[in-house]
């Protein structure tokens, strides 16, 4: 998951030009030219990061407001953000309900023969891959454990194959080298566009594998993608509400898998 990021630390020691910024004041961070010189005495130049923070949260940088107004408008947001998610996620249920049933009877179907489930994705979305293989791996209430991993788990190999040969395979190589035709391949991205995620994709698919994507915005380059088994799109501009109802999207195949294999409990 991408995050605007928090006000940038105060340069310290010299800068690029070798002058240091004056008592009292912060440096914009990077500069060293006239133009990248310290502010006034007492003042803070806003850096980009700062900005993004305050387009996102304006109340929190409103500066001697009450509290009351600030709270008043905290609960505001919230309570928007809230609607945006729920009305998010009613319309993917609305749209997909019947290929998310005909999705896990597919994936219940291989995890019954012995398939095995692979999720992968990168950033914060590969926090949720490895969320979705947990979920399998992990179901608790006494119901049976499915076989399932999480391919950016294991950092030798990511990081090996990163550095010999590049980003773009280090989930196609994973997968040439576990992947059974029996095997699940399930690919999050908010973009849909990582091409390490389309490569896993397309070699999933060449080994015979069932293929999901979870992806965002109109589902990218993998709306595009041949051969995907199915393709769940969470439709929205933000970053955020998308990863929110991607949770949703996995959890309620994971809901579905275990009812479809009667361990719905």
């Amino acid at each position: 998951m991408t995050a605007a990021g928090g006000p940038a630390r105060p340069a310290s020691g010299p800068s690029a030009s070798g002058s240091t910024a004056t008592p009292g004041s912060t440096a914009t961070p990077g500069s060293g030219s006239a133009s990248g010189s310290a502010t006034a005495h007492g003042s803070t130049a806003k850096s980009g990061s700062t900005a993004a923070m305050e387009s996102l949260y304006p109340f929190l940088y409103a500066g001697g407001g009450n509290l009351d107004a600030v709270m008043a408008e905290v609960r505001a947001s919230t309570v928007a953000k809230t609607a945006e998610i729920a009305a998010l996620r009613r319309e993917v249920c609305a749209r997909d309900a019947a290929r998310l049933r005909a999705c896990a009877g597919d994936m219940a179907g291989r995890l019954a023969a012995g398939g095995r489930l692979l999720t992968f994705g990168n950033g914060g979305s590969s926090t949720d891959a490895q969320e979705m293989a947990t979920l399998f791996l992990h179901p608790g209430d006494g119901r049976r454990a499915l076989p399932s991993f999480c391919l950016s788990n294991d950092t030798a190999v990511v990081t090996a194959l990163c550095n010999d040969i590049g980003v773009d395979v280090v989930f196609s190589r994973q997968i040439a080298a576990f992947g059974r035709p029996a095997d699940i391949a399930v690919a999050l991205s908010t973009s849909g566009n990582s091409e390490n995620l389309l490569r896993g994709l397309a070699e999933a698919g060449r080994r015979g594998m069932l293929t999901v994507g979870i992806a965002g915005y109109e589902g990218g380059k993998m709306a595009e993608l041949e051969g995907l088994d199915y393709l769940f799109v969470a439709p929205s501009a933000s970053v955020h509400r998308i990863q929110e109802a991607q949770t949703t999207i996995y959890h309620v195949l994971w809901e579905l898998t275990l009812a479809a294999l009667g361990e719905g409990g």
